[in-house]
């Protein structure tokens, strides 16, 4: 049996019998080993004789999943880890270290969803030669969310939906500009995809996003490399009020509010 295949087998052992029919409707593990390799694939970097991919891998899970896996995630990691070096080892790919796999908990995610960010993290103990200049070492790319499969069910009517709140204009100021946000969310980050860009090398791509739930704003921190800090306070989730002070990387935003809109 190929080796790959070993290691797929002791990853879906882990959880046979009763332990696996309880992960059915949640993240399976099988499924996170072939979404790292995924991940793997889809963040190849060229170099000029060798191929590149990231050797730190951060899995974000839903507080329900992670429950599950209480127990068993130490030796899940382990496997993980493997799985992720076997394949690096197959394709012929460069690493600056071993894979390494972190886990986390993100409260935003529902169960069934995983969210996976990447890193080229440069490993000097190991590596005789600086890694090329080009690579994007020690910067994390955008994390990816995938959603289990779930199987057909017969859902009841829906309730009738409740009115939407009144979509209300709030501002975000910083480098003497001022952003007028009338969406319910929004992302900030120095991507070009980001709703409100902001250039500053210490931010992620996709550092944070405002959100309106109900007549309530928040910022909400996605898994960013430094962190989002409110009026000095290093938050994950945090409610704003008229005139706090968010801090992204060495950025300082201000965060006002105005009238509900007539």
């Amino acid at each position: 049996m190929p080796m790959l295949r070993t290691i797929e087998t002791k990853i879906e052992g882990l959880f046979e019998g009763i332990f696996g029919r309880a992960f059915r409707t949640n993240v399976q593990p099988i499924e996170l080993a072939r979404k790292l390799v995924k991940e793997m694939d889809d963040h190849r970097n060229v170099s000029v004789s060798r191929v590149y991919v990231p050797n730190e891998y951060t899995l974000y899970l839903s507080p329900q999943d992670r429950k599950q896996f209480a127990g068993y995630e130490t030796s899940l990691v382990g496997e993980l880890q493997e799985y992720l070096a076997e394949h690096a080892k197959r394709e012929r790919y460069a690493l600056l270290g071993a894979p390494v796999v972190i886990v986390t908990t993100d409260d935003d995610l529902a169960v069934g969803e995983f969210g996976i960010a990447t890193r080229l993290v440069s490993n000097e103990t190991s590596e005789k030669q600086s890694p090329p200049p080009e690579l994007p070492v020690d910067q994390p790319a955008m994390t990816m969310i995938y959603r289990t499969a779930t199987p057909l069910v017969v859902d009841p009517p829906p309730p009738d939906p409740e009115p939407e709140p009144a979509r209300e204009e709030v501002s975000l100021t910083f480098a003497g500009r001022q952003h007028v946000i009338s969406e319910p969310r929004v992302v900030l980050g120095r991507s070009r995809d980001a709703g409100v860009r902001v250039s500053d090398v210490n931010i992620s791509r996709k550092h944070a996003e405002v959100r309106q739930e109900g007549a309530t704003f928040w910022i909400v921190d996605l898994g960013s490399t430094n962190g989002t800090l409110v009026n000095g306070k290093r938050v994950d989730r945090q409610r704003l009020r008229d005139g706090d002070r968010i801090t992204l990387g060495s950025t300082e935003i201000v965060f006002g509010r105005s009238l509900p809109r007539p």
